[in-house]
């Protein structure tokens, strides 16, 4: 089938060239798919350069069959294809298929239940520290403080780092690489073939180099010492005992793969929602106190849950979910696809849509008491068999981060209007960095006794 055949098959979108398309939606993320929506309905397709055609979905028995369908008939992995060159091919988000399944069980554990709870400690200790540095009485950016935050908090809780050398020397080297990721060359897949001769992208080739060595001899001292790991409750801790179905050990690139991996899935991504929800709660006084009464008086997380819900959902940070790239002729929502098309459930649209939340702009938690969120109208970690492995982890680390802050500081919106979306890479983060004011409180109520702080 030509190029313009296949676009003819397809659900109707904007006719402008594709560099202008990407133009558009790197420029005004959330305004311009919302705008397509509303000329095109809840299925359309755009065209991006060096791209499959892509059809964005916003009906919820659409994204229902999208995340149901078999695995041999929609390839996500296929989709994700340009984070290779940092998260390497073993990644789980990068297979298909039984591959991809087989992973998946090896990590699940890692991330879940108990596991996460006892990492709650440690969480609360780093969050009370970079909370120590933050300027009181002034207007604060808090994105890159929490970006600083959460990179503390995989480094220690899924790398199992302690205070020395190599936690200083991950730590600056992951800060540059994952300062290069907000430049769009990194999801070029020609500019990263040409990566010798782009001086930008020989340098993060030169910091993925160092990033590795720098793994793979952590990767090797705890092999070498297995006893030392006994008692650990890193996620790396669980990689090295993991065991494949032949009972053969993960390979030191397997390991290295998946952390990078979760750095790269639970580091920017966590510390953007956390800046939209400190952002939004600043401008939502109601909400606000009532969020702190909730935790001041410690009986229950209901409105803490309820109020990180809706923050993911009015401001997703990952607008899509993983694009399914359909392998052969499949019929979705009653619309026949062609093989080579890229299907994405679109978080920020079907969120936004009045016919399942009523008010879809207005910042309600409450909505969340009165009814959970829905399998597939409610998708920030996406669905089906491809749902984000650390999204216990990350609503644990949210709820953790979100009560170090209320309990100790009071927050104030910065004079001006609330912030508008900046895209960052594949993520949706505050324009402005999240400003507002902080003030320390006047008392901070002693609730609950704190959890034993965990040491990895």
């Amino acid at each position: 089938m030509s190029q313009r055949d296949l676009m003819k098959s397809l659900p109707p979108g904007p006719r402008m060239p594709a560099a202008l398309q990407l133009l558009a939606t790197w420029k005004r993320p959330a305004g311009s798919t919302e705008r397509l929506r509303g000329r095109y309905g809840k299925r359309f397709t755009v065209r991006l350069p060096f791209s499959p055609p892509l059809v964005m979905l916003s009906d919820p028995e659409d994204i229902r069959e999208v995340f149901t369908a078999p695995p041999e008939v929609l390839h996500p992995g296929q989709g994700a294809r340009v984070l290779e060159p940092t998260v390497g091919p073993n990644s789980v988000i990068l297979l298909d298929e039984a591959p991809h399944l087989e992973q998946r069980k090896l990590l699940l554990p890692a991330f879940h239940g108990e596991r996460m709870q006892r990492l709650s400690g440690l969480m609360a200790e780093l969050a009370e520290r970079e909370i120590d540095s933050w300027p009181r009485e002034q207007p604060v950016e808090l994105h890159p403080r929490l970006q600083r935050l959460t990179l503390e908090i995989i480094l220690r809780a899924v790398f199992g780092l302690e205070q020395g050398s190599r936690l200083d020397q991950l730590r600056d080297v992951l800060t540059q690489l994952l300062a290069f990721s907000e430049n769009p060359l990194s999801l070029v897949p020609v500019a990263q073939r040409l990566g010798r001769w782009v001086p930008t992208l020989r340098r993060f080739n030169a910091l993925l180099e160092r990033t590795d060595r720098l793994i793979f001899e952590l990767v090797e001292e705890r092999r070498a010492d297995p006893a030392a790991g006994e008692e650990r409750v890193d996620v790396l801790a669980m990689l090295l005992g993991a065991r494949h179905e032949d009972e053969s050990p993960m390979s030191d690139q397997e390991i290295r793969d998946e952390l990078v991996t979760a750095l790269a899935a639970g580091h920017e991504t966590t510390a953007s929602q956390l800046a939209w929800a400190f952002e939004r709660l600043s401008h939502e006084p109601a909400a606000l106190a009532r969020l702190v009464e909730e935790l001041d008086a410690g009986a229950t997380e209901d409105y803490l849950t309820a109020t990180i819900y809706e923050v993911m959902r009015l401001r997703p940070v990952l607008p899509n979910a993983e694009p399914r790239l359909t392998m052969e002729p499949v019929e979705i929502g009653g619309f026949r696809y062609p093989r080579g098309v890229l299907l994405l459930a679109s978080a920020l649209l079907v969120h936004r849509d009045p016919e399942i939340y009523p008010e879809p702009y207005a910042f309600r938690p409450e909505r969340f008491l009165e009814s959970p969120p829905g399998t597939y109208t409610w998708i920030p970690f996406g669905g089906g068999r491809r749902r984000c492995l650390g999204a216990s982890f990350a609503l644990q680390e949210m709820k953790v981060v979100i009560r170090a802050v209320l309990n100790r500081l009071e927050l104030r919106p910065v004079e001006g209007a609330a912030e508008t979306t900046r895209r960052r890479s594949i993520t949706f983060s505050p324009a402005s960095g999240a400003r507002v004011l902080l003030r320390d409180r006047a008392m901070v109520p002693p609730g609950p006794a704190r959890e034993e702080l965990v040491t990895v």
